[in-house]
């Protein structure tokens, strides 16, 4: 998917009923049972690893150490071994299929000697397609078919038509059953073309009639693909980008198992901003999402230095519940398993929800520690609980054996400069 970027505000479409039910469970909401009984929401934690594993085929060791590492797991469609080798290392993990919604692709290893590959990170074949649909190939106004700028032999579909929709779903819903995937990681469910593209679709009068196209027939895609596959009691991930721009859309489209937010955490204005995830209406609807504990959030933050990494990991403890997941991406082709050492700072358990302060910084308080966010562009400060560290500080030393009289000492405010964080926890002992 491409980088997030500010774009003019879309036709908003607000899916007022699912945001008022997710809404509702912001503050502490409870489940029922099927016998009636009220239980308890599940604990949320501290964000759990997970790992986008398609870059390249994962090696007999990289499977060992992601059975160990993390909670779930995305492989591309024709390393179905792994994925069962994952499976029999550690029943718990689940691992999803990475498919296209939005494109086939006739590179070499999705079309070989003229023939579309047994497994294809796609839903629709090139070849099949080209032989028995080619108007299932999106083409722009002058009637020439769309081949996405940057990823040569990638080619737009046509997501608004019923019958692909329909044979993506049937083809990729039986693949994810024969083969044992727990679910399918989407790709592409995207809010413009323009990234891709800067072509205007046949039928369409400019870019932005161009965009809503695509919009309305994701949506419905999304729609009758979903369905399927809670049917078949399989997950549907969608890569949903740019939910920033449009209200309702992150929530509608993760509710048959979960999203992805590739662009977690992401610095607006080029680097110079605060952070984009904050904007509009996206973190109450991955607030909500992650408060309900019944839908994934696999969070990515694309790292390039330490505030970064920092900035991705405390925002998604902002949001930690049972099954809110990150990972950073230090290169676009996520040719090699990530992991940050914050994933091992033993937060623990989070013991309220994220505020937020009047200076524009988020909060949480962990029962092993806390987070802070400066989501704002300007430099701020806070002042952290007292007697924490940050991770991997070394133990602190024996205390003296007459205790001092003086009173405690009052925590030292700490500055937090324009779109960082920091990530307290407490000391290790001696």
């Amino acid at each position: 998917m491409p980088k997030a970027t500010l774009m003019r505000r879309n036709r908003i479409r607000v899916w007022t009923g699912l945001l008022v039910l997710v809404a509702g469970c912001l503050s502490g909401c409870v489940t029922s049972s099927a016998q009636g009984v009220s239980v308890p929401p599940p604990t949320p934690s501290a964000p759990c690893a997970w790992w986008y594993g398609i870059g390249r085929p994962p090696t007999a060791g990289q499977i060992e150490l992601a059975a160990k590492r993390y909670r779930f797991v995305v492989l591309n469609a024709d390393q179905g071994a792994a994925m069962r080798r994952l499976h029999q290392l550690n029943p718990q993990v689940k691992v999803l299929v990475y498919k296209d919604l939005s494109s086939t692709r006739n590179y070499p290893g999705a079309v070989d000697g003229g023939r579309d590959a047994a497994f294809l990170p796609s839903g629709i074949g090139y070849v099949a397609a080209q032989q028995d649909h080619p108007d299932w190939f999106a083409t722009d106004r002058n009637g020439r078919r769309i081949e996405w700028q940057g990823y040569p032999k990638h080619w737009q579909m046509t997501v608004w038509n019923p019958d692909y929709q329909q044979a993506w779903t049937d083809a990729v819903v039986a693949e994810t059953i024969r083969e044992g995937w727990d679910g399918v990681l989407a790709d592409n469910d995207f809010n413009s073309l323009s990234h891709y593209s800067s072509a205007v679709l046949a039928g369409t009068a400019n870019v932005a009639e161009t965009d809503r196209k695509l919009r309305d027939g994701l949506d419905a895609f999304l729609s009758l693909t979903g369905d399927a596959f809670v049917k078949a009691g399989k997950l549907l991930v969608p890569n949903v980008s740019e939910t920033h721009l449009v209200p309702g859309r992150w929530t509608a489209h993760s509710r048959f198992g979960g999203a992805m937010e590739e662009n977690f955490g992401f610095r607006e204005d080029g680097g110079t901003g605060g952070l984009l995830t904050f904007r509009g209406n996206e973190f109450q609807e991955l607030r909500a999402q992650a408060a309900l504990g019944e839908s994934l959030l696999l969070l990515v933050t694309r790292t390039r230095n330490a505030r970064e990494e920092r900035a991705g990991y405390a925002s998604a403890a902002l949001l930690a519940g049972p099954r809110t997941c990150w990972t950073r991406a230090t290169t676009d082709d996520y040719r090699e398993p990530e992991w940050s050492t914050l994933q091992d700072s033993g937060l623990g358990e989070a013991v309220d929800a994220a505020g937020r302060l009047p200076n524009g910084v988020w909060t949480r308080t962990f029962s092993h520690g806390w987070v802070a966010v400066n989501t704002t562009a300007a430099t701020q400060t806070v002042t952290p609980p007292e007697g924490l560290v940050e991770p991997g500080s070394p133990p602190p030393s024996p205390p003296p054996a007459t205790p001092p009289t003086s009173p405690s000492p009052t925590p030292t405010p700490i500055t937090l400069e324009a779109a960082d964080a920091v990530v307290l926890v407490q000391p290790a002992k001696p």
